[in-house]
């Protein structure tokens, strides 16, 4: 009985570092894509963002056992979040008074909506894996990451509004993730066993770096 609640603990302990880590990632989509919003307006984004988060990972857990098992799936997913952290990137100009806030409120809900969906995905399939058949420490879970994204969602836009350049290390962090998501997806697990792992680690990298300098070229060609 003792090393049974020990044993529960400890998948308790995993889940809530599993959170901190996946749902930092949704917090910076919706920041990302609500910056650009009316001060009005960002609250509801971030509210709108959160439900999407939590919504889909309600729906994603009960499908977690049969989504384990489907080859390529997370690649799918992390190539849609490259092509969101893209946009995302592609969207953050540089903005006056005269037009800041042209982004409108039914186009980031879209966004952060897609990119939810792709990062739910990967945190609903993290937890699974570590919590097992174990439905009540699934759904413990889903609730901790609430307060997660809501607050790290607007804490994350005041940084962006202060330092707007942070803009891309939220790029480089939705990037570093969709590549950890590729590498964790066992359909890709044969074409992967020929790298040795130093190049396996430096891949993700190598991936940010290519985001981040299509972002500044796509950047400068649309200034020029």
């Amino acid at each position: 009985m003792e090393q049974e609640l020990w044993g529960q603990f400890v998948i308790f302990v995993q889940i809530v570092l599993i959170n901190l880590l996946l749902s930092g990632d949704n917090a910076v989509v919706i920041a990302m894509a609500g910056r650009r919003l009316p001060p009005a307006q960002r609250r509801r984004a971030v509210w709108w963002g959160a439900a999407a988060a939590v919504l889909l990972r309600c729906g994603l857990t009960v499908l977690a056992a049969l989504l384990l098992d489907i080859p390529y799936l997370q690649t799918i997913g992390a190539v849609l979040l490259l092509a969101i952290a893209y946009k995302l990137l592609g969207d953050q100009k540089e903005e006056t008074s005269d037009h800041a806030g042209s982004a409108t409120l039914a186009g980031a809900v879209w966004t952060i909506v897609a990119a939810d969906f792709v990062m739910s995905l990967d945190n609903v399939l993290a937890v699974a894996a570590v919590a097992g058949e174990d439905t009540g420490l699934l759904l413990i879970g889903i609730a901790m990451s609430i307060p997660i994204i809501i607050w790290g969602s607007s804490f994350i836009i005041h940084l962006l509004d202060r330092y707007p350049l942070l803009v891309y290390a939220g790029g480089a962090l939705l990037g570093y993730a969709a590549i950890e998501m590729a590498l964790g997806d066992r359909g890709l697990a044969p074409l992967l066993a020929g790298f040795s792992e130093s190049a396996l680690k430096a891949l993700p990298y190598a991936a940010v770096a290519v985001l981040l300098l299509a972002s500044l070229w796509r950047r400068r060609r649309s200034a020029g």
